[in-house]
């Protein structure tokens, strides 16, 4: 099963630079998207309707900003939008896909750029999202959870460690959590594989920086570890452009 995560900085934006086309030509399984930046009504979705995709949508109550969606060519079983928590949810940040005894969650995470708020924020939705996610595993203990984590986990996820060690997305608070968000029994799935390479999946549009490959790996894929026997392989798709993050494609045999 090929599972595409990505995201697009807008659909409506993505769309119109061929990202249909990318689907077609890629044949993924199903796709993630993140900071869809639309309601669903707003879109055009007859091309990727076409290519045989149910899709599944949570918006943010805010217009243009962020939400995330699912495209998959098999049916869920059930589809759950939100994480129960007001104020996230109002944001359009997890959405959940069960299929048989795995689920899937499509996730875009607070970035805490714009300001200590917004930091505060995410360092809640942190704290939040892992509450969240335990009380899940009782339940549905077979997960796998993609997205935007708006972290780079080590020294090897971004491009110049030593000097971004007070930016956000790389604060030792944020790279502790991931940490331990490992250690609660989940596998980074890119890393699982590929345990020394640099890829990244995001790249600042300013001083030229995804020419010269300046980026962070900020974008993730974990997998619980009563599945990574399953996991095939995790690769960053740097060639692919209609944003300013790339995709990230798993390879799991389910």
């Amino acid at each position: 099963m090929k599972i595409l995560s990505y995201n697009v900085n807008g659909i409506r934006s993505a769309i119109s630079k061929g990202w249909v086309e990318f689907l077609a030509e890629g044949g993924f399984d199903i796709v993630c998207v993140q900071e869809t930046k639309a309601m669903q009504e707003q879109v055009n979705t007859e091309g990727v309707e076409k290519l045989g995709y149910h899709h599944y949508w949570f918006s943010a109550e805010k217009k243009g900003y962020s939400g995330v969606a699912i495209f998959t060519k098999t049916k869920p079983d059930s589809v759950v939008l939100g994480m129960g928590h007001p104020f996230y949810d109002g944001e359009g940040r997890v959405i959940r896909a069960d299929f048989g005894d795995w689920s899937l969650l499509n996730c875009y995470f607070p970035s805490g750029t714009s300001g200590e708020e917004r930091q505060n924020v995410k360092m809640d939705f942190l704290k939040d999202f892992q509450n969240y996610i335990n009380e899940l595993k009782k339940t549905r203990p077979k997960l796998i959870v993609v997205g935007d984590y708006n972290i780079a986990h080590n020294e090897l996820d971004l491009h110049s460690p030593k000097t971004n060690n007070k930016t956000p997305g790389f604060l030792p608070e944020e790279r502790q959590w991931m940490t331990e968000w490992l250690a609660s029994g989940f596998v980074d799935a890119f890393r699982l594989k590929h345990p020394d390479m640099k890829e990244y999946s995001w790249w600042s549009t300013r001083f030229n920086s995804r020419a010269s490959n300046k980026g962070w790996r900020i974008d993730y894929q974990s997998v619980t570890e009563n599945m990574q026997d399953k996991i095939v392989d995790c690769r960053q798709l740097n060639d692919v452009v209609h944003s300013d993050h790339c995709p990230v494609l798993l390879t799991i045999d389910l």
